[in-house]
């Protein structure tokens, strides 16, 4: 996939505040002055689509395009009502919506247009575009977030966007509707008091602007999920991916945070990324890059993909992964995979399997996973050592290095899977030393699960198939 013809790229809040109350607070007023810059800039390019993906518009049943050509309503957001209300006529892209479905099935998506009168827009796609583009200069393009969708399903949402636009012809300045952090303030203040709502929300979406600050969009798109698992993401930061995905997946951009302040306890930040051809920082993450989308909301794997759409190299035959099967396949030929309900996970990110079985199977609402030993990814090596030579000789090794090793394997093979650490219900440890290495693991699993408070079993066992000292067979919840 070439990389997505634009002017720039915008990542903007969707909270009606500096709509309707730019003046309650210099936060949401800087916000709207912010908006103001972007409406500026958006006016001076040669743009001819506002092309936007808001985490407000929520979807179900796949994924669903806006293409009433001209959507009139008055809106009123469903928490902050008392700001008032937002009157809406907008004028949308409809054969660019029927081109954008198009590739969205081409790609294995289950997606569908909307054209029907009367059919509610969301409050950030409201906002966004009587901000950025009031008088209907030029038309818009909507398309929902799946709440069930992850990374893979995003990626592709965002890819079938840059087809439809080189099928099209169409100049497009892709738009993130989102928050970063979106914890927002559960008791009343007094709009002066508004503040990020935690301290470690604020920390992180410091981070992430930071990065963004310097271009480095596809490294934030894929530090996401440690994103979400420390900070209140907005929807995991779904727009992200799709705004990355849309706009090819790199890091060539010259960055400018035009603002972020709190709005209601939110991260709300403005920010712009225009395509430069320097690489900021090359790339510091290494996630899959997904072409066709072949399974419900796991990681997929690379058979049967529609002629002419060829996978990423990160997906070669040699990094397989295995999905549970697209509900509606439309390009792609039937594959050969488990029903939806016990789905088979695989990870390239974590050990190779020493025998025919999987690193992961869901199960309705639960993870079983293998047994995980400490082996690192790729080179089979042992953190702290083997525990016996090729003689079958004992040999000094070291239970913490291993402990440590074994449960960041746990959380690799979790993530794959959609799920975290802080998701584990059950633990049955292995040990074949346990007079010797309880107390070193032991003190290593506290760091880990002091908090979470799994159940835990632990047992001593004579030997494992490969010279470790421990192994941990996990349940999770998906």
């Amino acid at each position: 996939m070439s990389d997505l013809t634009s002017p720039f790229s915008l990542i903007v809040p969707g909270l009606p505040h500096p709509l309707l109350a730019p003046e309650g607070n210099p936060g949401w007023g800087d916000i709207r002055a912010a908006y103001d810059q972007a409406r500026a800039r958006i006016e001076a390019s040669d743009a001819d689509l506002l092309l936007l993906y808001s985490t407000q518009w929520f979807s179900i049943l796949g994924h669903q395009i806006q293409a009433d050509p001209s959507p009139e309503w008055v809106h009123v957001d469903q928490e902050f009502h008392e700001l008032g209300t937002m009157p809406y006529r907008f004028a949308m892209d409809a054969d660019f919506a029927e081109a954008y479905n198009a590739a969205a099935n081409a790609r294995g998506l289950h997606c569908r247009t909307i054209a029907y009168k009367g059919f509610p827009i969301d409050t950030g796609s409201v906002v966004a575009l009587k901000l950025l583009n009031p008088d209907n200069r030029i038309p818009a393009c909507l398309v929902s977030c799946n709440m069930y969708s992850d990374r893979a399903e995003t990626v592709v949402l965002g890819k079938a966007a840059a087809d439809a636009a080189a099928k099209t012809g169409r100049r497009v300045i892709p738009v993130a509707v989102t928050c970063l952090t979106n914890r927002l303030h559960t008791s009343p203040i007094e709009p002066a008091d508004d503040r990020i709502s935690s301290l470690m929300d604020d920390e992180w979406n410091r981070k992430l602007l930071e990065l963004l600050g310097e271009g480095r969009l596809e490294d934030v798109s894929q530090l996401a999920r440690t994103f979400t698992r420390q900070a209140h993401a907005d929807n995991k930061l779904k727009a992200l991916w799709w705004l990355a995905a849309v706009s090819g997946q790199h890091n060539r951009y010259r960055g400018e945070v035009l603002s972020y302040q709190p709005i209601w306890g939110a991260g709300a930040a403005v920010v712009a990324l225009t395509p430069t051809g320097r690489e900021a920082g090359g790339h510091e993450f290494d996630e899959d890059s997904v072409d066709v989308y072949q399974g419900d909301r796991e990681v997929l794997d690379t058979a049967a993909a529609p002629e002419g759409i060829a996978h990423a190299a990160s997906l070669s035959a040699s990094k397989p992964v295995a999905v549970r099967p697209a509900p509606r396949p439309v390009a792609a030929p039937p594959v050969s995979a488990p029903a939806p309900s016990r789905a088979i996970v695989k990870s390239s990110a974590a050990p190779k399997p020493v025998g025919a079985y999987p690193h992961a199977r869901r199960i309705g609402d639960l993870l079983y996973l293998s047994g995980v030993g400490p082996r690192q990814p790729g080179t089979d090596a042992i953190p702290g050592g083997p525990i016996r030579d090729a003689d079958g000789q004992p040999l000094d090794y070291d239970i913490v290095a291993q402990t440590h090793a074994v449960i960041e394997n746990v959380r690799i093979i979790l993530e794959a899977s959609g799920s975290s650490l802080d998701k584990v219900l059950d633990i049955t440890t292995f040990l074949v030393d346990m007079d010797r290495d309880f107390s070193g693991y032991n003190a290593v699993y506290a760091e880990y699960f002091t908090k979470i408070q799994a159940t835990r079993t632990t047992l001593a066992i004579t030997a494992l198939p490969t010279p470790i000292a421990i192994e941990l067979k996990v349940i999770a919840l998906a």
